[in-house]
């Protein structure tokens, strides 16, 4: 048997396209399982006094290794033993090289239990420990300058919104928005990028864009029930269309586009890390817009004006104006519920 048709019976791929969309779409789950949801539990117990949810929050963050590791596993269809394992692996990725650290780890881990997954007599003892060993490995030796490589682009980006915050807003919403719509997850990107201040206040304006935006100029072809589903869940689901009719994506982008430079030139606006890629999914982004401005009404109006009114009505107007043009079509828009 060739090399190549053993890698294929383990189920290891060497594909780019499986660990950066695949295994980037799980790393994502995992992120939002723990260190968002968890987050977004400290902060209400945090905002109404209560320590049982600033409790809960607090162990949600800690699981953020394990969660990824198990997420990813997951994604790549490990086999038990190296999905368990990974658990670990993944823990030992998070403290020794954060979060990028942890993706890598974790891939690593899987990728060589998968090798040796079911080859021995005793695979209840090999299995896990190739699985711990390889990702720890990795961690330990390569996790701190994986780190800290992403986390010196992220300073990077940040550093040049701040120095001309007209066109590097415009091209953080550019970037950022059209990954959320796209195969991979603005959410992983922006963690990892450590992305924070007006640079994630840019990203997230870019990010609602798009899920507003798709949800609006779509609303004919889906009704309100696709409106919530894109508006509040994913424009992902749009990503098949896109692919057909590639200027179906025209309007929300150039929402976040415009948009993206008012919120940071006029009205500051910022976020941190963890609701820089989310948009208005589950509304994290505009959560961790108030736990980062503050929790007042100057900041709400803020809010709805640059993540929810703007996209919707540039987007419309764009969109119809698009539509008259015989740019886009009924039907163009259309999800599968």
């Amino acid at each position: 048997m060739g090399v190549g048709q053993f890698l294929a019976r383990k189920g290891v791929t060497l594909s780019p396209k499986v660990y950066f969309i695949t295994g980037f779409s799980y790393f994502a789950l995992g992120l939002m399982s723990s260190l968002v949801i968890g987050l977004i539990l400290k902060t209400i117990g945090e905002q109404a006094g209560w320590p049982f949810f600033i409790k809960m929050g607090t162990i949600s963050m800690s699981m953020l290794g394990p969660a990824i590791g198990a997420a990813v596993a997951y994604g790549l269809e490990a086999p038990p033993l190296v999905l368990f394992a990974t658990v670990a692996a993944g823990a030992a990725g998070a403290e020794l090289g954060s979060v990028a650290g942890c993706f890598v780890a974790s891939l690593v881990a899987i990728e060589a239990g998968k090798l040796v997954s079911k080859e021995t007599k005793v695979d209840i003892l090999v299995t896990p420990a190739v699985t711990v060993f390889a990702g720890f490995t990795v961690a330990y030796f390569a996790g701190p300058g994986i780190d800290q490589f992403m986390k010196g682009f992220g300073h990077l980006v940040m550093w040049a919104t701040d120095q001309r915050p007209l066109v590097m807003s415009i091209l953080v919403a550019l970037l950022l928005g059209l990954a959320l719509t796209g195969p991979i997850s603005s959410a992983a990107i922006a963690i990892m990028l450590g992305l924070e201040g007006t640079a994630a206040g840019a990203a997230t304006i870019g990010c609602a864009a798009q899920m507003i935006g798709f949800a609006t100029i779509s609303f004919r072809e889906n009704g309100f029930g696709g409106w919530i589903t894109q508006g509040i869940g994913t424009s992902k689901l749009q990503f098949p269309n896109v692919v057909r009719n590639p200027r179906i994506i025209i309007p929300p982008t150039v929402a976040g586009m415009i948009l993206a430079p008012i919120g940071t030139l006029v009205f500051q606006m910022a976020n941190i890390p963890a609701g820089a890629g989310m948009g208005t999914s589950g509304l994290v982004g505009q959560i961790m817009t108030f736990r980062t401005m503050g929790f007042g009404w100057d900041v709400f109006l803020y809010i709805v004006l640059l993540h929810i009114a703007g996209p919707i009505v540039i987007s419309l107007v764009l969109s119809e104006w698009m539509r008259k043009k015989g740019y886009i079509a009924f039907g163009d828009m259309k999800i599968n519920q």
